[in-house]
């Protein structure tokens, strides 16, 4: 799969990842289309939040840890507990994306391939849960290119949009990972870290 373009490959660091993905198109205003907004869509909307939520409030639970020890050893059980019923959430969501598919992703945004064409300039919702935490996200992203790849599918590239800096930093924390597992991984094989 090739890469990005060369300015974003300057700006963000990308990675190789696989995750599970859902891809579906904004309509524009007035086009008449109706954004489908299932089942699916509601789990993934709270778990999309419970990630976020959490994310937001690392930084407090640090703070309690130098001040109140028991409130915080509380709090850290029920955030525990939380992230037990968003896995649960994050396996039924799973169970509906299908199988997880391979994307290049930055803090830019994400090229991916599909069996649909999506002119540039067009916007798209994007879910995806980032393994293996099981974090889901739900953003949206601009076509930035589509070219043919194979007989039927298409290479598509995205810019990301209206990012709210807690998602830019859950992506950030995630790429980040993903880098420090694919270096850690590469030196046991005596392999070169990718760049």
């Amino acid at each position: 799969m090739p890469t990005l373009d060369e300015e974003e490959r300057r700006e963000y660091y990308r990675i190789e990842d696989s995750v599970a993905l859902e891809i579906q198109r904004i309509p524009g205003p007035g086009s008449g289309d109706e954004y489908a907004h299932d089942d699916t869509s509601t789990l993934f909307d709270l778990l999309s939040e419970l990630h976020v939520a959490e994310f937001e409030s690392q930084h407090l639970l640090r703070q309690l840890d130098d001040r109140d020890r028991t409130t915080n050893s509380f709090l850290r059980a029920m955030s525990k507990r939380i992230d037990l019923l968003g896995q649960v959430v994050a396996q039924t969501v799973l169970g509906k994306l299908g199988a997880p598919q391979k994307v290049i992703m930055s803090e830019g945004g994400l090229q991916f391939e599909s069996h649909q064409p999506f002119p540039a300039g067009t916007l798209l919702s994007v879910k995806m849960v980032l393994m293996p935490q099981a974090s889901g996200m739900m953003l949206r992203a601009r076509v930035t290119q589509c070219q043919s790849h194979t007989i039927g599918d298409f290479e598509i590239g995205t810019e990301w949009v209206d990012l709210t800096e807690a998602q830019r930093q859950l992506l950030a924390r995630h790429i980040l990972q993903r880098q420090a597992a694919q270096r850690r991984q590469a030196r046991e094989q005596g392999n070169p870290a990718p760049h």
